[in-house]
């Protein structure tokens, strides 16, 4: 499997029609989870090869209000698609904070499964809007293990470098390749894990994966 990332921190999708549109290389160029020093543009990484698989998603601070996705969702959709043609596009569904986060405040909710609801609502929207071929269900599992009692987070809205990080690759994993978390032996973890929260991490990702529609 080839992965690239495309990064900016914190990029709203109104950001990512602006650099469709000039073309400038201003996105870190990131391959198989490494960084790699090179600067690129939207244009140059989707012809680069030929995708079996884009994702989008919102910022997530924005991702729980609709009005923030458009028109530029729909745009950057369209470019992708006419870039790759044959490739599925996919919403990624990012994850609430912490409760008691002050960035949670400053969005004015009050807790992760009132943003998470919200999120949820406005994704399934966008991926209606540009008929995408489905919806990755990260911050479904974020909910998930936060609701057990699972530390999800490492500074109240970032995954944790454990627990969070592993949770979301197995969702990514399983979803995109429709196989069972259960074969996974990889154990390259930024924290350590318990074989007790790795086989948590592992029960919640297959439940939350069989639970969504999967890729068209």
């Amino acid at each position: 499997m080839k992965t690239v990332n495309l990064y900016i921190g914190g990029c709203p999708l109104s950001s990512h029609y602006n650099n469709m549109k000039s073309g400038e290389a201003s996105y870190d160029f990131e391959f198989n989870g490494e960084k790699t020093g090179i600067s690129v543009s939207i244009k140059q990484a989707l012809m680069s090869d030929e995708w079996d698989i884009v994702t989008l998603q919102q910022q997530s601070g924005r991702s729980v209000d609709y009005s923030t996705y458009q028109p530029y969702l729909s745009e950057v959709a369209a470019y992708v698609r006419q870039m790759c043609p044959n490739t599925k596009l996919l919403m990624h569904r990012t994850w609430g904070y912490e409760d008691g986060s002050s960035l949670l405040e400053s969005i004015h909710y009050k807790s992760m499964r009132q943003m998470f609801d919200d999120a949820k609502i406005a994704y399934e929207e966008a991926a209606k809007d540009i008929d995408a071929d489905g919806i990755i269900p990260a911050g479904d599992a974020m909910m998930c293990a936060y609701e057990k009692g699972i530390k999800v987070h490492r500074d109240t809205f970032h995954a944790s470098l454990g627990f969070g990080r592993y949770l979301i690759a197995l969702v990514w994993f399983s979803y995109i390749t429709g196989k069972n978390v259960d074969e996974v032996t990889f154990s390259d973890f930024d924290e350590p894990l318990s074989d007790e929260m790795i086989k948590a991490a592992k029960e919640i990702a297959n439940d939350v994966v069989k639970s969504v529609q999967g890729i068209k």
